[in-house]
C-alpha cells in the first residue's frame, strides 16, 4: 500500500462566525483520513492595528506557497472602511471563475425539489473592479469594466465545466438590452463560444427576467454564466431556492490555484453561539461524503439553529463525521479520489484539473 501524501493548505478562519464554521469543516476533513497540514493565517479588521492592512503579506505568501486555501467569512464594512478582502484575494491571484452550486439536499424542506444549478460568475471585472470616484461633492461615478479576455475565459470555463460534468445547457445572463457595449460584448462572446460546443444547449436571458424565471421554474436551468455583479445576485437567489446561503459552497478558481469559502457572511450577531450553518463549508471540503450523508443528516434532525433545528455547529460536524464513517464503504473510493488530489499541484494545468475534480 502506497504511503499517503501530505497536502499543504492555507487556512484562513476569518472573523465573526468564520472560526466556528472552519473548525467544523476541519473536523469533517479529519474523518476522511486525508493528510492535510494546515498553514493557519489571520486576515480581517483585527489585523489592521498590527499590520496596517486587513490582508497581511504573510497571508498572500502562504497561498502562493500552497496554491490552495480554505477561508472563512470576513466582515466587510458597508459604505466606509477598507475594501473587501475577498475581492482583493480574487484579484491578487486572478481567480477569475467563481463557481457556486445550488443543489437541493434530500430531506430538507423547501419550496422546490430537485434543484440542481451551477452559477459560474466572472470574478475579476465588472463594477467589482472598484474603479469609482467622487465627482465633486454631490455625485459619484463607477466604471463598469468588461474585457473580451475576461468574457472569453469565463464563458469557456462554463462550457468546459458543462462538458466535464455531463451538464446539458449553459445560459448567459446579461442586460445587453440596456448596456449595449459592456453586456453586449459579454453576450456576443458567449454566442461565439457556444458554437464551439454543439453538444451543449445554449440560450441567454436578461438578468431581471432570469430572476423571475428562477423562482418560477428553476428546473428549466442548468449552468448559468454571469458577469460579476449579476453572478453575485443570482447565486444568492439560487441559494435561497435550496435552503439558504449556509447550504451552498463557493470556489474561486484560477490558472494556478483556488480559494474555497462559504457564500454566507460573517454573521457577527451570532458569532460565538455556534448556531451558524457549517454545511456550505463542509461541502467545500468533502462534497461526496456530505451529499451522500445528507438524507440522514437532515431527516435525522441534524439541523443547526439557523436552519430550523437545535443542534450547535460543532454538534452538526460531529454527526457528519459519524455519517461519514457509517457510509464509508459506499463512498470511500469516490471520496478518496476527490479529496486526495485537490491540493496536490505540479504545474498550472495539473493544478487546475485537480481543483476542478475535487470541487465538482
Amino acid at each position: 500500500m502506497s504511503e499517503k501524501k501530505l497536502h499543504h493548505v492555507t487556512l484562513i478562519p476569518g472573523d465573526g462566525s468564520g472560526p466556528e464554521v472552519i473548525a467544523a469543516a476541519k473536523r469533517v476533513v479529519e474523518a476522511t483520513s486525508v493528510l492535510i497540514e494546515w498553514d493557519e493565517m489571520e486576515a480581517g479588521a483585527a489585523m489592521i492595528e498590527k499590520y496596517g492592512t486587513p490582508l497581511p503579506d504573510r497571508v498572500l505568501d502562504s497561498i502562493r506557497r500552497t496554491g490552495v486555501a480554505l477561508k472563512g467569512p470576513i466582515t466587510t464594512p458597508v459604505g466606509t472602511g477598507f475594501r473587501s478582502v475577498n475581492v482583493a484575494l480574487r484579484k491578487t491571484f486572478d481567480l477569475y471563475a467563481n463557481v457556486r452550486p445550488a443543489k437541493t439536499l434530500p430531506g430538507l424542506a423547501g419550496r422546490f425539489e430537485n434543484v440542481d444549478l451551477v452559477i459560474v460568475r466572472e470574478n475579476t471585472e465588472d463594477l467589482y473592479a472598484g474603479i469609482e470616484h467622487m465627482v465633486g461633492e454631490d455625485a459619484a461615478e463607477s466604471i463598469k469594466l468588461i474585457t473580451r479576455k475576461g468574457c472569453e475565459r469565463i464563458v469557456r470555463y462554463a462550457f468546459e465545466y458543462a462538458v466535464r460534468e455531463g451538464r446539458k445547457k449553459v445560459t448567459a445572463v446579461h442586460k445587453a438590452n440596456i448596456m449595449k457595449c459592456t453586456d453586449g460584448l459579454f453576450l456576443d462572446v458567449a454566442r461565439q463560444i457556444a458554437k464551439e460546443y454543439p453538444q451543449i444547449a445554449f440560450d441567454d436571458s436578461i438578468v431581471d427576467a432570469m430572476c423571475m424565471r428562477l423562482v418560477m421554474h428553476p428546473e428549466d436551468y442548468d449552468v448559468l454564466v454571469c458577469p460579476n455583479l449579476y453572478g453575485d445576485i443570482v447565486s444568492d437567489l439560487c441559494a435561497g431556492l435550496v435552503g439558504g446561503l449556509g447550504l451552498t459552497p463557493s470556489a474561486n478558481i484560477g490558472e494556478a490555484g483556488a480559494i474555497f469559502e462559504p457564500i454566507h457572511g460573517s454573521a457577527p450577531d451570532i458569532a460565538g453561539q455556534h448556531k451558524i450553518k457549517a454545511a456550505g463549508t463542509m461541502y467545500l471540503r468533502v462534497p461526496a461524503v456530505f451529499y451522500s450523508a445528507s438524507a440522514s443528516f437532515v431527516s435525522g434532525g441534524v439541523l443547526s439553529a439557523n436552519s430550523g433545528g437545535t443542534m450547535l455547529t460543532a454538534s452538526c460536524s460531529s454527526r457528519v463525521r459519524l455519517l461519514y464513517h457509517s457510509s464509508h464503504s459506499t463512498v470511500s473510493s469516490e471520496t478518496t479520489s476527490r479529496l486526495s488530489t485537490c491540493p496536490s499541484y505540479q504545474t498550472s494545468s495539473s493544478r487546475r484539473s485537480k481543483i476542478h475534480h475535487s470541487f465538482s
